[in-house]
């Protein structure tokens, strides 16, 4: 085991859910999500594989929550049938069973992309089929994106507090541009070394890379791509609170912030999940006004949000038409992508991945096995009919679930909001992630929206039934 100085940074993080618990010390969990590229400690006997700071916290989330009197109980409840948590069970069940059974079954009988490790350096590699160190760590990744859904749904149904959410989407986003602007200031002033503390994971760490002259920001990333992913799903937190006039100055701010990084960090999966994100929420949002009377202030917004991207699309169409360095960045960001050496070679693992998924027979050939260049395409390979059809049940009753996109209190507004940084990640998942894991801030987030929903519904409730029982689903 490798320990670094910035373990303590988790140590901290541990001490705080201990004294405040997993509710009041959510905010700690968040904190160390930005830090993607710090390892808490690297483990060598297993092929490499570094255990980050936020990994920690997500089992010390639901540790400290099943050891609580009745903690067991309350996360059993998280996980009654039709609740997205039901779904997200029977899915790990398939998880499991398919990681840990199917590369032996199939084992010789397809040729997979995969990822091979030497030191500190990551490749892509095609073999065949055969069970590997991946598949457990892949396993393991998604076993910790199901701990902190299960410990942020249960505690914000135990105690739907939306300030709290919202308190450490705060801390996340700020310490998130924190680390994008101390990356490209200690790169600029040739003083890189400042941020090696930060990138201890065991990952290719593409610090140094520009684009047109401009540094590509990574943050506690990586790279620029995964810093980009989790820059749009902050984005389209503060995008719906700003215009549901919650603390309408703070989320104005943050929006800034969260969209400023994502733009720095010229990622093309990022800009293109952007529009595919703005299209969709801004139809959601057109055809739900539809249905119900829309204030004059609404019809204004709508208005010039309409007028705004008009003139936005005809800007950057006249840039890339006359001015060259715009049309420099484009070519390079977004148009040449699909037809240079890396979109070709992305468009050959979906291939091969989708003939993996013919030659295992529709079940996949488990978690780590295979590299895909679309999350649909990766779940598919990966998991088969059977676990992309548990996936569409969770994602649908996440984000399509009982009071969805309702509007209404604060609670309300404050779940719909961490469904529209869902479906933000999901856009960007779809279009470029090459595993089922959709990380933990999309789990995370889909925790708190499932997590307040389903609180608010027991208080109306309860509200209405005084002498009933308040139910622990």
């Amino acid at each position: 085991m490798q320990l670094f100085p910035t373990s303590l940074l988790v140590a901290l993080a541990l001490a705080v859910l201990v004294t405040r618990g997993p509710l009041r010390g959510f905010w700690a969990f968040m904190a160390l999500i930005p830090f993607a590229a710090t390892a808490a400690f690297n483990l060598p006997a297993v092929g490499g594989a570094s255990i980050l700071l936020a990994d920690i916290g997500a089992m010390a989330m639901i540790a400290f929550l099943l050891a609580r009197p009745g903690g067991l109980a309350a996360v059993a409840g998280t996980m009654r049938p039709g609740q997205p948590g039901f779904w997200l069970a029977l899915l790990t069940l398939w998880a499991i069973f398919a990681t840990l059974t199917l590369p032996r079954l199939f084992a010789g009988e397809t040729q997979v992309f995969s990822i091979a490790r030497a030191g500190n350096e990551n490749g892509v590699v095609s073999s065949p089929l055969r069970p590997s160190t991946g598949n457990l760590t892949q396993l393991f990744r998604h076993l910790l994106g199901v701990s902190i859904f299960l410990a942020a749904a249960t505690v914000f149904r135990l105690r739907p507090d939306p300030g709290t959410v919202l308190r450490a989407l705060a801390v996340a986003t700020v310490l998130h541009a924190v680390l994008g602007v101390a990356d490209v200031l200690t790169y600029h002033a040739g003083l890189q070394a400042l941020m090696e503390p930060f990138r201890t994971a065991n990952y290719a760490i593409l610090w140094n890379h520009e684009m047109i002259g401009i540094k590509r920001m990574i943050g506690g990333f990586p790279e620029a791509s995964s810093f980009g992913y989790l820059s749009l799903g902050l984005m389209a937190v503060w995008l719906h609170l700003w215009l549901e006039g919650v603390r309408r100055v703070l989320s104005g701010a943050l929006l800034l912030v969260s969209l400023g990084c994502l733009l720095h960090s010229t990622s093309s999966s990022a800009y293109v999940g952007l529009v595919a994100f703005l299209s969709l929420y801004g139809t959601v949002r057109i055809l739900s006004a539809l249905g119900r009377r829309v204030s004059r202030r609404g019809a204004s917004i709508a208005g010039m949000a309409i007028a705004g991207l008009w003139l936005g699309v005809v800007a950057l169409y006249a840039a890339y038409i006359f001015v060259e360095p715009v049309q420099a960045f484009f070519d390079r960001a977004l148009f040449d992508k699909l037809e240079g050496a890396s979109g070709q070679e992305r468009g050959s693992w979906n291939a091969q991945a989708l003939v993996n998924f013919a030659d295992t027979w529709g079940l996949g050939a488990g978690l780590g096995s295979v590299r895909a260049s679309s999350w649909i395409v990766a779940v598919l390979s990966s998991l088969g009919v059977i676990g992309a059809v548990l996936y569409a049940g969770f994602l649908r009753g996440l984000l399509l679930g009982q009071g969805a996109w309702r509007g209404g209190d604060r609670q309300a507004v404050t779940a719909d909001a961490m469904r529209a940084g869902c479906v933000a990640l999901l856009v960007s998942a779809v279009l470029t992630l090459p595993t089922p894991d959709l990380t933990l801030a999309f789990y995370a987030m889909a925790g708190a929206a499932a997590g307040l929903a389903r609180g608010a519904a027991l208080a109306r409730r309860a509200a209405a039934s005084p002498r009933s029982l308040h139910p622990a689903a």
